[in-house]
């Protein structure tokens, strides 16, 4: 664990070693399975740690031009981009950068096939699909809920028009195991598994959590070879979450105390600014060595320095009473935090600092009032 006392709060701070940790584990996965693994930007886009990370996978999965660009810019190895729709200036762009290009419908894909075509580099084209079969809750995260724009639906899925398309593509998973996979694969298979021979890959999304632990791996290799072998395709992962699961922190100073009805702490680090899955899941992250309310002898609901009444991060208890000047660590802020905050109230963006393998602390990046101001 890095030295608190060290950084300047508030800050994410991301551990290569717990990053190395998870890229052994999705090595085994791709050594023992022939998969190919993504870097699924959305969540995790850090790219100081790219170098690292691109040791093991084979290339970047982006939702759009830039995370294309970065993708392409910082990882290297292969660049596929998904979005709901293109616009022609960013295909004009992304063109010629992209490996793979995944579209939402047959529409967008007869729209843009030609240009790809003519086009001197290889792009191979994908259509996504929707498998029919989702267990994702809540629903603001389930790609196969009633009226989904993601995805071809099966009744519109015509399997005469599928030339120049060289794979398929699915995500149906959040933070899910392989079991939630099997049967999502399940439904895939009976819909759509008379046309999947005649695809070169399929694409399996993202929202697998290999890296958890507890993780069925070997039911996952073994639905990878099942796809492989049956269907003669090479399977792709795109996880994001799995990636850096469990690889950083969020440091945060105890800026007030005060009581009304219960006991309150405010911090300066926000829900709603720094960490806006704690309102939008909602989940309770974990602070390192606090406990669940009334666990511990003092019991503090910790809020965030806006001046959203909800910027409420969860209730907590400590084995003593929280003071100014307190620094609490919150766990599993690699992810969709980065990639996600925001200047909501002016509040400052937290900087970033990188614990490298050697056990070095470095300050990758402090943004001020320049980054809340230009953005406007």
């Amino acid at each position: 664990m890095f030295d608190i006392s060290k950084v300047n709060t508030p800050c994410y701070v991301i551990d290569e070693s717990r990053l190395l940790h998870n890229m052994r584990i999705l090595k085994d996965v791709k050594e023992r399975s022939g998969c190919k693994i993504l870097l699924a930007q959305k969540a995790y886009s850090n790219y100081k740690t790219y170098p690292l990370l691109s040791n093991f996978l084979d290339g970047t999965a982006a939702s759009g031009l830039y995370e294309a660009r970065l993708g392409f810019e910082e990882f290297g190895g292969e660049t596929h981009v998904f979005s709901p729709a293109y616009t022609q200036s960013d295909m004009d762009e992304i063109v010629k950068i992209a490996d793979h290009i995944v579209f939402n419908s047959f529409r967008q894909f007869d729209k843009y096939k030609g240009q790809i075509a003519s086009c001197e580099r290889k792009i191979e084209c994908g259509i996504r699909v929707n498998p029919g079969y989702s267990e994702v809750t809540p629903e603001i995260y389930n790609p196969c809920t009633s009226g989904s724009r993601l995805g071809v639906p099966f009744a519109q899925f015509d399997e005469n028009d599928l030339d120049g398309l060289d794979g398929l593509h699915f995500h149906a998973l959040c933070e899910q195991g392989a079991e939630e996979l099997e049967r999502t694969l399940e439904s895939l298979e009976r819909l759509y598994g008379r046309v999947l021979h005649r695809f070169k890959w399929i694409n399996f999304g993202g929202g697998h959590h290999i890296t958890r632990e507890g993780y069925n791996i070997d039911l996952l290799i073994k639905l990878i070879k099942h796809f492989e072998q049956k269907y003669d395709v090479k399977v792709y992962l795109e996880p994001g979450e799995a990636v850096a699961l469990n690889a950083g922190w969020l440091v945060t100073t105890v800026l007030d105390v005060g009581e009304n009805e219960l006991s309150l702490a405010i911090t300066d680090a926000s829900a709603a600014c720094h960490m806006p899955d704690v309102l939008e899941m909602p989940y309770r992250p974990e602070i390192i060595g606090a406990g669940k309310p009334n666990e511990k002898a003092y019991t503090y609901r910790l809020g965030g320095n806006t001046c959203l009444a909800g910027d409420i991060i969860g209730d907590y208890s400590f084995d003593r009473p929280l003071e100014e000047g307190d620094r609490l660590v919150f766990c599993d802020m690699a992810i969709y935090t980065t990639v996600k905050n925001n200047t909501f109230n002016g509040i400052p963006l937290p900087s970033i600092y990188l614990v490298h393998l050697d056990g070095e602390l470095e300050l990758l990046n402090e943004f001020g009032y320049k980054d809340f101001k230009g953005r406007l």
